[in-house]
């Protein structure tokens, strides 16, 4: 089934250049089916690169996702257009009356500094609290996870010596967890980071669940809430497969001397192509979360989600 999308959107192009099936808003209406309704969050500065990682992954089930996205009217990002977002991006405050299967808190560039310094915290604070009985499944990623364990249960980042920067090995943590149901005993992802989270900070919040880490100096890697439905994952997945060569290039250039990607480029050697071992894991993480934590769970009437608190 395809992903819907707005009209026009830019990614749109590149998607259906993989051959992944996306349909536009006019075509969707023709559909008498109730689609999974995704709001997306997306703090990155370059808005249509990561919307093309994401809706790749989100577009590969077969399931119908309608999509809204999203930015922070507390800090208009620089990379990106105002046009380009008055037409594919709205704000929290003209989505806030809505009701939502999931949710995706993305990835920032300010992880380096406190969350009550970044620009929008007042505002992606009002959005996690608000997801808490808007939405029925939240996913956040990497700096978005980062944000979304300080809200919800205090847990602090820590900055690192070195930046934790290449595609680690990962083992589960917990056996037949469904987000990853079908995942081999050991399975790589990317990571690009300066801060962490501790282990020993997450144990001591009950509810949550450390799902995944990583071996090195990656760390944990997937934490939950089961109950709640809320999912942290600190890697990237969802990168594409020069998405860490084109970070290494950008600090090469600017003589920042980067260490090399870990488990990235055959024989350390950045003259080489990377080699991809994340691609499958991305898209069963994605689908995982969308089967049975999404499509599996939801109430089929999605103004009746948490309709009891409203009352």
């Amino acid at each position: 089934m395809p992903i819907k999308i707005p009209n026009n959107l830019p990614a749109a192009h590149i998607l259906e250049g993989e051959n992944i099936f996306v349909m536009d808003s006019d075509r969707a209406y023709s559909q008498d089916i109730r689609p999974l309704k995704i709001l997306i969050l997306n703090l990155m500065p370059i808005k249509y690169i990561t919307e093309t990682q994401l809706l790749r992954l989100l577009g590969n089930t077969p399931l119908q996702i309608e999509v809204d996205f999203i930015y922070t009217e507390s800090y208009t990002p620089s990379h990106t257009p105002q046009e380009y977002l008055t037409e594919f991006y709205g704000t929290f405050a003209e989505v806030r009356h809505k009701k939502y299967d999931g949710m995706i808190i993305t990835g920032a560039p300010v992880e380096m500094m406190p969350f009550e310094e970044v620009a929008y915290w007042d505002e992606i604070s009002e959005i996690m609290e608000w997801s808490k009985t808007h939405v029925y499944s939240t996913f956040h990623i990497c700096w978005g996870a980062q944000a979304g364990l300080y809200y919800h249960y205090g847990i602090p980042k820590y900055q690192v010596p070195e930046k934790i920067f290449g595609v680690y090995k990962h083992h589960l943590c917990v056996e037949h967890e469904k987000l990853f149901r079908g995942f081999d005993d050991e399975f790589y992802v990317p990571h690009s980071r300066h801060t962490e989270n501790h282990r020993e900070d997450i144990e001591k919040v009950p509810e949550l669940t450390i799902l995944a880490e990583a071996e090195g100096d990656a760390g944990v890697y997937a934490i939950a809430n089961l109950k709640k439905r809320q999912f942290f994952i600190t890697g990237h997945a969802e990168y594409d497969p020069l998405t860490l060569k084109q970070e290494y290039d950008r600090d090469e250039k600017a003589g920042m001397n980067p260490k090399i990607p870990q488990n990235y480029y055959p024989d350390d050697d950045p003259t080489k192509k990377p080699v991809v071992r994340w691609r499958s894991v991305a898209h069963l993480l994605f689908a995982n979360w969308l089967n049975y934590y999404v499509y599996q769970e939801t109430p089929y009437v999605l103004d009746e989600l948490y309709k009891e608190e409203d009352d």
